[in-house]
């Protein structure tokens, strides 16, 4: 038996992209990511009405020796300037019962700043931003640096708090949640 590969109308053709150095268009790239489940976990940042946050597939580890979070944030964002700003985040590593908190830190239905933390219970670690209490984990880091390249900041969190809590971990895969279980 053999398995066939699906192929895609956009697909880029290798010859023309190698004999002409053309980059990727950008709707492949977004399509070929999406096929890539990513764990789910919300950025916090800011203080009383300046807070905010993003949800991110984007989070990951740099180096545990020493212990560094990266994660890229898009500049014409409203959480990179507050990031910027109150120079900490918390990357909340989220499970399936905090769907609608993912949704909300998404954009989905218009719910911007300290609105995107309704229905959510919050606390905070060393850096000062909000860490959500019930999150399966949660990593407080304060910024190290961050690289501006093209429409993203690549951002890196000297990790300052850990907090485990538990439950299964929400995956994002083609435009759908999933809960990772065991």
């Amino acid at each position: 038996m053999s398995v066939q590969p699906s192929v895609r109308a956009f697909e880029i053709e290798e010859s023309a992209s190698r004999s002409t150095n053309r980059p990727a268009y950008a709707d492949s790239l977004k399509a070929a990511l999406r096929v890539l489940g990513g764990g789910v976990s919300i950025i916090t940042a800011g203080e009383g009405e300046a807070r905010t946050g993003a949800t991110v597939t984007s989070a990951t580890a740099l180096s545990v020796e020493p212990p560094r979070m990266l994660v890229s944030l898009n500049r014409a964002s409203s959480t990179w300037p507050v990031v910027e700003r109150f120079g900490h985040f918390c990357v909340n590593i989220v499970g399936e019962q905090h769907e609608f908190l993912a949704n909300q830190f998404a954009g989905r239905g218009g719910l911007k700043g300290p609105d995107r933390y309704r229905g959510g219970e919050w606390t905070r670690l060393a850096s000062g931003a909000p860490v959500l209490q019930d999150a399966v984990a949660a990593i407080d880091c304060e910024v190290e640096e961050a690289i501006e390249r093209h429409s993203h900041a690549i951002v890196l969190g000297r990790v300052v708090g850990i907090r485990i809590g538990g439950g299964e971990t929400l995956i994002y895969r083609e435009g759908r949640y999933f809960a990772l279980s065991r």
